[in-house]
């Protein structure tokens, strides 16, 4: 395994949550895309964590981290800091579970983010800029009021919750030769190359991020450095990437793409008019590296992860308008 050192969750850590969310989480169909596959030159096989209640694939580690806490810390309630996803994963398990949340989004969330995410019941603080320094305020929260912090991508429940989209997608298409997913902080993606891998040693893993915020392709393979911009793919928009997902990446993963904002919003139409389906940037950008890599996945079956559904519908407009 790469570094040769003990990673932080096994495959044993993933079936372990896969059976304590079973009933609290969507398993969501994969299915073969023959159009896109005709367009790409691969086997495409889609991967619709979209269609989870909160519309992500986050609620898989949200939920499994709220089951691993004591009545004692359940009691004193969770704080988490999301520009989205998590941030309606936590409010909405937290609420099923009867645990008080908080939630600090950054000041450009996209605003029905913030509004479902209050719909769930958490309490919305919007506080800076970028997700560290709403991390920043999130654990003054937490240490201030006593509440359990939730992070979104850096916590072995969390990456081991994410990991059980794989354990479905390699139990109903084994023959996968690759896989690509969206990366942000990493969560996503660690936990899917910890089972992946498990499952199928040889098996590539490939992660995606927007060029303006390359944080974790440049930790762990070099490269441009400096993160910051306007992006549509705000989800993957970290500029921290964590410490725990940064070891599995490094000893797991293949390479990590990057691709342009043009690129990503190409895609998310194409994806729109042919799947017609809904995706937001984050997700879109999994197969927008597909179509700007196309030699390098031709000929293969490439599982892609279409990682969230909550594209903001102004932002949707304007890719249109601009179409």
């Amino acid at each position: 395994m790469g570094n040769g050192k003990k990673l932080a969750i096994t495959i044993d850590d993933v079936r372990q949550a896969a059976e304590a969310i079973k009933l609290g989480i969507q398993r969501t169909p994969a299915r073969y895309a023959s159009t896109l596959s005709t367009i790409s030159g691969a086997d495409i096989v889609l991967k619709f964590e979209n269609f989870q209640f909160t519309a992500s694939f986050k609620e898989r580690g949200a939920l499994n981290k709220l089951l691993s806490l004591t009545l004692e810390e359940r009691t004193k309630g969770v704080v988490a800091m999301s520009a989205g996803n998590h941030a309606q994963a936590v409010a909405y398990h937290a609420g099923l579970l009867g645990i008080r949340a908080t939630i600090v989004m950054p000041q450009n969330t996209p605003f029905n983010k913030i509004k479902h995410t209050r719909d769930f019941g958490a309490t919305v603080i919007t506080e800076g800029e970028t997700l560290s320094e709403a991390q920043t305020k999130a654990v003054e929260i937490a240490v201030s009021e006593g509440m359990i912090f939730v992070h979104p991508y850096d916590d072995p429940f969390i990456i081991a919750g994410q990991g059980t989209v794989a354990l479905e997608l390699m139990t109903e298409w084994p023959y996968l030769d690759a896989l690509v997913v969206p990366v942000g902080g990493g969560g996503l993606i660690s936990g899917i190359a910890v089972a992946a891998k498990a499952l199928k040693p040889d098996i590539e893993i490939y992660g995606v991020q927007t060029a303006l915020f390359p944080s974790m392709a440049e930790t762990v393979f070099g490269g441009q450095t400096g993160c910051g911009g306007n992006t549509i793919a705000e989800g993957i928009a970290v500029k921290r990437p964590g410490l725990l997902t940064r070891q599995i990446i490094r000893a797991l993963v293949k390479d990590i793409l990057l691709v342009e904002e043009h690129q990503i919003e190409s895609a998310l139409a194409q994806l729109i008019e042919v799947e017609k389906i809904v995706v937001e940037g984050a997700a879109a950008a999994a197969w927008a590296a597909i179509m700007t890599n196309g030699s390098r996945f031709a000929g293969k079956k490439v599982g892609i992860i279409l990682s969230g559904g909550n594209i903001d519908a102004p932002a949707l407009q304007c890719h249109h308008a601009r179409a």
